[in-house]
């Protein structure tokens, strides 16, 4: 479970952010809640909270940045290419500086990373040893007289001729994974499911729903679950069916693919709808199921951007809830998201929402809702927001 991330000068943020999903052991437990391996009590949910362009989605583009730098930059980044990575307009020539802590493996981990679009500058990965302190797996650092990387191993297990030969634009660990080094396999695997990338919200698009289809074809049981999610969630659906059909390219291949069709009811008669014709709502609930499904299967993180968008707001607790049911979420996946639906602050702690804002000069700065000041335990939330009481909302 994802313990914490940090991160300074990305993208409007130019001060160094603190996201803790770590929750007091005085709170009293809920079912959004779990205790990992390591003693901890960590929130299996957190809301983002903010007006427009308040910097919601760059809150939430570090984790995802991490995740896809560990597990693909060595495939998705060309030798020569800079690495996919903003920093604040205010300071382009300092390096963005990340962190994030997390139990893996029943122990806990911290990596580190600090880069430029231009190439790393220092990134290490530590381990919690039992007696409580940090112990660096690796370490690896620039070093400008040397026009080299200083590397340091500790039971990596990567050559240390295979080290030294990393670009400066890929992981050590996604390196490390081509080399058949076990620990960095594991940590390559696809944990994190999220719908932004280096641009912000990917919207839904029909290749999205194409794809979504293609996973659950290849996924029998979350198949099954999400059908009878969307049954249930009555969108006048009584079934989905997938279909795999060919179509043709401009170059005049082949090339099949996966197709959704809803089943509905009328009248005493059947008939199948392409999910083409049927409503965003319904189609951006079914991208959004075949991430949330399989972040649930694994014990991922979900990290989702406007998690309410084409979808009523009656809907936002029942697909939390997926989260919440240790039936539906056996091994303690999370879900890190923004939303404008207000009434999520109805649902949740105030320990698991966080508030964004943006000041006249363009920098964003984030807090935690249970760390501003005067709160209260019985206090109305969701009142008390509406009301500008906490801040994080419009100036108009």
């Amino acid at each position: 479970m994802l313990h914490s991330y940090t991160f300074s000068n990305f993208q409007s943020f130019h001060e160094k952010v603190e996201v803790h999903l770590t929750i007091n052991k005085k709170v009293t437990m809920t079912e959004w809640m779990d205790e990992t391996p390591t003693g901890d009590k960590v929130s299996k949910l957190l809301a983002v909270v903010g007006a427009n362009g308040s910097g919601k989605t760059a809150l939430l583009k570090p984790m995802a940045f991490i995740s896809w730098f560990i597990s693909n930059s060595f495939q998705h980044i060309a030798p020569d290419a800079d690495i996919p990575i903003t920093p604040h307009a205010a300071s382009k020539e300092e390096p963005i500086e990340m962190e994030c802590t997390l139990d893996f493996d029943g122990k806990l981990w911290r990596y580190e990373l600090s880069c430029t679009p231009k190439r790393v500058l220092h990134e290490a990965l530590y381990q919690k040893e039992p007696r409580g302190r940090f112990s660096y797996v690796f370490m690896r650092d620039w070093d400008v007289a040397s026009d080299a990387y200083i590397m340091k191993q500790k039971d990596f297990g990567l050559a240390l001729q295979e080290a030294r030969k990393v670009r400066p634009n890929v992981s050590l660990i996604a390196w490390a994974a081509q080399f058949g080094v076990p620990l960095a396999i594991r940590m390559v695997a696809p944990y994190v499911f999220t719908n932004v990338n280096v641009l912000g919200r990917m919207s839904v698009s029909n290749q999205d729903v194409q794809v979504a289809a293609h996973h659950f074809s290849m996924h029998q049981e979350q198949y099954k679950r999400m059908e009878q999610l969307l049954s249930a969630w009555d969108l006048g659906l009584s079934g989905v069916d997938l279909q795999e059909i060919a179509i043709n390219n401009p170059d005049g291949t082949e090339q099949k693919v996966w197709v959704p069709f809803g089943k509905h009811a009328c009248k005493g008669d059947d008939f199948r709808l392409s999910f083409a014709l049927e409503s965003s709502g319904t189609q951006s609930a079914f991208v959004l199921l075949s991430r949330l499904l399989q972040t649930l299967e694994v014990g991922g993180l979900a990290v989702i951007d406007e998690f309410e968008n084409d979808l009523h707001p009656h809907m936002l607790e029942p697909i939390l809830d997926l989260f919440a049911n240790p039936t539906s979420n056996p091994h303690q996946a999370q879900l890190v998201f923004s939303c404008h639906a207000i009434e999520v602050l109805n649902l949740v702690h105030k320990s698991q929402v966080m508030l964004v804002e943006k000041n006249e000069q363009c920098e964003s700065s984030a807090i935690r809702m249970d760390e501003v000041k005067g709160i209260r335990n019985d206090d109305n939330y969701y009142a008390k927001y509406m009301a500008g009481a906490y801040g994080a909302t419009p100036i108009f």
